[in-house]
């Protein structure tokens, strides 16, 4: 919150019951305007970590994913590895994470239909609320914190 203040970025904040998957978390967004968000913390298979947020009605191809974001196969991380390089558990992941990860330990990318967005809702590393901000305020807050995010259309699984 000290880091929004300090870049005088404009945002909306929620609180609401926890919610721990997209699917639980659609009645509250239902009260909250902008695009939601869908957040996977990945691994490749060369040991990097990928935080990859994407709008939450997305089914992202993760066979597809690697080519998108030049990386090798992915498959989701384990908690312990969100927990030591993001200090968050499962079910309030969000961009904003990144706060906590050193800078090259993690590759944050942002799909590009989100980051064009004027509001995009995300957790404030807690899954009992919501924050919503700009694409690219997003994206200013992981430069300031020394990251170098990836805008890419992340490729999506046909939802039929």
């Amino acid at each position: 919150m000290a880091d929004l203040d300090t870049l005088a970025i404009p945002f909306a904040a929620h609180e609401h019951v926890a919610v721990f998957t997209v699917a639980e978390s659609e009645a509250v967004n239902a009260a909250i305007p902008g695009a939601h968000t869908k957040n996977l913390f990945l691994k490749d298979a060369g040991g990097a970590f990928w935080l990859v947020t994407v709008a939450a009605e997305a089914r992202v191809d993760l066979k597809a994913l690697p080519a998108a974001i030049g990386c090798k196969r992915v498959s989701f991380a384990k908690a312990e590895d969100m927990q030591r390089l993001l200090g968050i558990t499962p079910g309030s992941v969000t961009p904003l994470a990144a706060i906590n990860a050193p800078p090259g330990s993690i590759r944050v990318v942002l799909d590009a239909g989100v980051a064009a967005r004027d509001r995009v809702n995300v957790h404030p590393l807690r899954n009992t609320g919501t924050l919503g901000l700009s694409g690219g305020a997003i994206l200013d807050l992981l430069r300031h914190w020394g990251h170098d995010p990836l805008i890419a259309p992340i490729p999506t699984q046909d939802p039929s």
